[in-house]
Order: structure tokens, then sequence, then C-alpha cells
């Protein structure tokens, strides 16, 4: 059996990846979305959550064994060497989940998404990458309305985030979401047209 094409999207954090592949799905595409398989995989009882607490110390995992992702994030988004730690223990079980599902999928085009696409690997294994981005006073934003940080907060997640500039040079679409939603869901449709996805799902 063939695999999938396989289009990558990532961009830093709160720049609207999510809602580009939502917009993915509307073409055809099956959505693998890289936070929702870390959230698999440190569920309850999971063993990469208590090789995690290992490292960061016990008060990262809950009492059923599942992960406290604000304890975690409280430790390693203001320190870069325990965030390359957390990604270096992570990537690569999250990359062979990811690559599972893709060859699980149902149709001829798959979507994935991850901050870290690139940076873990996951990206070689894509047709091409679409790169979300938007202003970081956007980002910030949405990080307060969304998720409830503080401001301070919110702009530490930015600041832990890898340079934009390494994912644009990977890019094969960028897309800028500093618009309204349907100037959003316009800029995927004519990406979607220049993709080799489309040509795919004919």
């Amino acid at each position: 059996m063939t695999r999938p094409y396989l289009i990558g999207v990532t961009g830093n954090i709160a720049c609207g990846k999510s809602a580009v592949m939502s917009m993915l799905r509307d073409h055809g595409a099956t959505i693998i979305d890289g936070d929702l398989v870390y959230r698999d995989l440190t569920g309850p009882g999971s063993p990469l959550v208590q090789q995690l607490a290992d490292v960061f110390g016990n008060e990262i995992a809950n009492d059923d064994g599942s992960l406290n992702r604000k304890a975690l994030g409280d430790i390693v988004f203001s320190d870069p060497e325990a965030l390359y730690r957390l990604d270096h223990l992570t990537h690569p079980a999250v990359v062979d989940e990811v690559l599972r599902r893709i060859d699980l999928a149902p149709t001829p085009v798959v979507a994935t998404e991850g901050v870290k696409l690139i940076e873990s690997g996951l990206g070689d294994q894509c047709d091409e990458i679409w790169v979300v981005m938007c202003d970081p006073a956007r980002q910030r934003e949405r990080l307060v309305a969304t998720r409830g940080l503080s401001q301070e907060e919110a702009d530490r997640r930015i600041a832990s985030q890898p340079p934009l500039g390494e994912k644009l040079a990977r890019a094969d679409i960028v897309i800028a979401n500093d618009g309204t939603l349907d100037e959003l869901r316009a800029q995927v449709g004519a990406a979607w047209m220049r993709s080799g996805a489309s040509r795919v799902v004919g």
C-alpha cells in the first residue's frame, strides 16, 4: 500500500495551526494532531510520564499517572536546558506514533501538525511543509484569551519557541494568519490548489 501524501503543518504557538488543520480536513485530508498524540502518550499509567518524572520530579505526574502539563510547563518554559531534555525524551515517541497513525489513514492525503515538526525530524517525512505565522502581539492575545495565561506567562511561552526563520527556510507554503477566519480559509483554499495534495485527491 502506498503511503499517503503527507502535509506537515508547523508554526509557533497560537499562530492558528489548529484552524488550518481543520480547513485541511474540509479538503479531504486525514488530520493527525501532534499535541493530541502527545496527550494520548501521557495519559493515566503512561510509561513515558514515569520517564519524565524520573528526570523532572514526581510533581509532574498526577495521582493517576497522567502528565500534569502545567507543572511540567512551569519547569521547562523558563529553562531552555530543561525544555531541550523534554524534547529529547518525547520527540521519538511522538514521531513513532504519528507515523503509525499515518500508515493507518483512510485517505490519500494526511496532514499532521506540531510546533517542533521540523526540529523533531518529522518534517523530513513530509512531502511538503506549511508554515503558519502571525504577529507576536496576536500570539500573546490568543494565549491570554484561550489558555488563561497572564501576559508574562504568554511572553515566556512565545520566547521559548524555536526561531521562526528555521521553519520559513523549510516552508513550501506560508500562511499569514493575522486577518479574519474567512481570509484564512481563502488562503488555505488557494494553497491547497497549489499543493501536490490536490492532485493526489483529484
